[in-house]
C-alpha cells in the first residue's frame, strides 16, 4: 500500500487568509439615509457591504482591519480602515478626498485587498496652502484630526477639517514604513513649508548709532526758569535777622524751559541748540505808555449848571 501526505504550504494559507474584491465606488455624499454621513468625510475610513463583513469573519486576518485600494486604470493606491457595514451589495463608500488622490469617478471600480501594516513613528506633512500657518497650534489640531483616521500612505493629500474649513495637506514621509497604521502609536509629527508659502524679507539692520548722552539739568541754570513757588525768604515778626537764610529748592528738569520746537525739522538731519536765551523785549515808546489805562484818571460831571444859584 502507498500514502500520500498532503504539505500544508504556508503561502496557500496565506492567500486563504487575504481578502481581495473588487467594488463600485461612490462619496459619501451618495450614501442613502437621512442621517448625515459628514464623519465619514473627515476621516480616512470606508463604508463597505454587510457581505465584506461576513467573508472576513470566516479569514484568519489581523485586527484592527486595513485594506488597500487600488485604481488599476490609473495605477494609483492607498490604504484606509472601514467604518461600517452597512452600504449596499458590491458599492462601498469612500471619502472625496480619497476618490481624488485614486482618480477615480462616481461608479469607478477599486479593487480592496486587506493588508498588514507597521505602527508609524513618524511622519511629515506639507500644507496646499498659506493659511494653514493661521492656525495657532496646527500639531493639536493635525492630531485632534488624525483621531478619525487608521493609516497614512507616503504622496497621499488628506482633507482635515477645523473651523468649518477644509486644510489639505500632503503627506512627504512616513516611516517605517511608506504605508503605515497610526492607530495607538507614539507618532513624531513635521511639517514643511506651505505651498506657494515665501520668506518674509528680512532687511538688513543699520547700525545703532550712538545716542547723545542726556544733558545735566544745571547746565540751564541762565536759561528763564519762570515762576517757582515757595522760593522766597522769610521774615520774622521780632525783626531778627537769625535763621531765616533761604534755603532754595533743588532744581527739577521739570523747571527748565528747553526753548521752542524747531517747526523746519526735517528727516535726516539734526539740530543741535544749546544754552539759546529768548529773544528780550523791546521797549515800549513813551506815546504807548501815556495811552495806558489809568484807573480814576476821568473827569466828573455835575448836574448843577455853574454860576447859577437854586
Amino acid at each position: 500500500m502507498f500514502s500520500f501526505h498532503v504539505f500544508d504550504h504556508p503561502m496557500s494559507r496565506g492567500f486563504q487568509n487575504r481578502f481581495s474584491t473588487q467594488y463600485r465606488c461612490y462619496s459619501v455624499s451618495m450614501l442613502a439615509g437621512p442621517n448625515d454621513r459628514s464623519d465619514v468625510e473627515k476621516g480616512g475610513k470606508i463604508i463597505m457591504p454587510p457581505s465584506a463583513l461576513d467573508q472576513l469573519s470566516r479569514l484568519n486576518i489581523t485586527y484592527p482591519m486595513l485594506f488597500k485600494l487600488t485604481n488599476k486604470n490609473s495605477d494609483r493606491m492607498t490604504h484606509c480602515g472601514v467604518l461600517e457595514f452597512v452600504a449596499d451589495e458590491g458599492i462601498c463608500y469612500l471619502p472625496h478626498w480619497m476618490m481624488q488622490n485614486l482618480l477615480l469617478e462616481e461608479g469607478g471600480l477599486v479593487q480592496v485587498e486587506s493588508v498588514n501594516l507597521m505602527v508609524a513613528t513618524y511622519s511629515k506633512f506639507q500644507p496646499q496652502s498659506p493659511d494653514f500657518l493661521d492656525i495657532t497650534n496646527p500639531k493639536a489640531v493635525l492630531e485632534n484630526a488624525l483621531r478619525n483616521f487608521a493609516c497614512l500612505t507616503t504622496g497621499d493629500v488628506v482633507a482635515i477639517n477645523y473651523n468649518e474649513k477644509i486644510y489639505e495637506l500632503r503627506v512627504m514621509e512616513t516611516k517605517p514604513d511608506k504605508a503605515v497604521s497610526i492607530i495607538e502609536c507614539d507618532m513624531n509629527v513635521d511639517f514643511d513649508a506651505p505651498l506657494g508659502y515665501k520668506e518674509p524679507e528680512r532687511r538688513p539692520q543699520h547700525q545703532e548709532e550712538p545716542t547723545e548722552e542726556e544733558a545735566d539739568p544745571t547746565s540751564y541754570a541762565d536759561m528763564d526758569l519762570g515762576f517757582r513757588a515757595f522760593t522766597g525768604s522769610g521774615n520774622r515778626l521780632d525783626g531778627k535777622l537769625k535763621g531765616i537764610e533761604p534755603s532754595p529748592a533743588p532744581l527739577d528738569p521739570s523747571d527748565f524751559k528747553r526753548g521752542i520746537p524747531n517747526y523746519e525739522f526735517k528727516v535726516g538731519r539734526i539740530t543741535f541748540i544749546r544754552n539759546s536765551r529768548p529773544v528780550p523785549r523791546k521797549f515800549v515808546d513813551d506815546d504807548d505808555a501815556l495811552n495806558r489805562f489809568i484807573a480814576f484818571s476821568g473827569e466828573g460831571q455835575s448836574l448843577r449848571k455853574k454860576g447859577r444859584k437854586p
